[in-house]
């Protein structure tokens, strides 16, 4: 098949088809469930999730739940609840504010921030970013500190490496204490946990491990984020969930998934993980693209980089092979 910007072009009836049979066959027969929890981000990928386990198992054996806590965007709350009213399905509030605070999330974070900008008033935001100019230098993946102060002004500082370690390791604790509320919910009705990590996702390490990647089942994992798009549209997912920008919501000042990690848009991400995984040849990647082979070949390096780094995030945990 040749190889142009089209060569993601799903039929979308026959792919939710796909899909809500093995979500029914799943819960049914495997799991031996009586039906689906999932969590509602406000996203893209967890509404076209709950969309096609609706289709499979009907509105009345879908519970949603929304997860939030006190750095989460507010649009996410509005989207997850006009994403619930729109499937006809239960969703429950939960704010996970209090457990985070009993684990020092917040604290520790303000730790590491108030080091970098020793004299910051309350009142701030923050993210974690990566320079965003991956295709015209050679540079390594050094993560700044970003705050928006009470004042209006915005910091920057590069972090340390040690510093950008523990920040990501408090952030993780949000999405592992979500997955815990999950199952907890999951559990006592017999259901099953849905995930809704994406191809494009997954392939790149974009996950937590046992948070957002814990689950029972990953209904569109074979999807790249292009295809869940034409899903959601097919599907009728709310107009104002398409356009929103794909965003982790993970830190107070809002960032979306290019600045945090993959450093591209998702169409041309979804291109060159396609392309490396059907060795596609990088000299037509490059011409279909529009983009010179030094820019390719840096993206290309960095994205077969995060894919290595996190093959263990796609594999059961290791153990010994045990002789007789």
């Amino acid at each position: 098949m040749e190889f142009t910007k089209d060569i993601l072009a799903i039929d979308a009836e026959k792919v939710a088809g796909q899909i809500t049979d093995f979500i029914r066959d799943q819960v049914k027969n495997y799991f031996r469930r009586k039906g689906i929890v999932i969590g509602l981000s406000g996203g893209i990928d967890s509404a076209v999730s709950a969309a096609l386990s609706v289709r499979a198992l009907g509105s009345e054996r879908v519970h949603s739940l929304l997860l939030p806590e006190r750095e989460s965007n507010p649009v996410s709350r509005e989207y997850g609840l006009l994403c619930a009213k729109s499937l006809g399905v239960a969703c429950e509030e939960v704010d996970i504010t209090k457990i985070l605070e009993s684990h020092g999330v917040y604290a520790k974070r303000d730790e590491i921030v108030k080091k970098y900008f020793p004299g910051l008033a309350s009142g701030y935001k923050f993210r974690i970013a990566l320079p965003q100019d991956l295709l015209e230098r050679d540079r390594l993946n050094v993560y700044h500190l970003e705050v928006l102060a009470a004042d209006g002004s915005v910091l920057t500082a590069r972090l340390a490496h040690d510093d950008f370690l523990g920040i990501l390791a408090t952030s993780n604790i949000k999405q592992r204490t979500r997955m815990i509320r999950l199952f907890y919910e999951a559990e006592r009705r017999q259901y099953a946990v849905c995930g809704t990590t994406n191809l494009s996702e997954a392939l790149q390490g974009f996950i937590v491990k046992y948070g957002d990647g814990g689950v029972d089942m990953e209904p569109i994992e074979n999807l790249y984020k292009n295809q869940v798009y034409q899903l959601a549209r097919y599907l009728g997912v709310p107009k104002e969930i398409i356009e929103r920008t794909p965003s982790p919501d993970t830190y107070s000042y809002v960032a979306s998934d290019q600045d945090v990690y993959f450093c591209l848009p998702y169409d041309t991400v979804d291109l060159i993980l396609y392309a490396m995984e059907h060795g596609v040849p990088k000299e037509k990647v490059a011409k279909v693209l529009g983009l010179g082979m030094e820019q390719l070949e840096r993206a290309w390096r960095d994205m077969a980089h995060k894919h290595e780094a996190t093959e263990h995030f796609r594999t059961m945990p290791p153990s010994p092979a045990i002789g007789s």
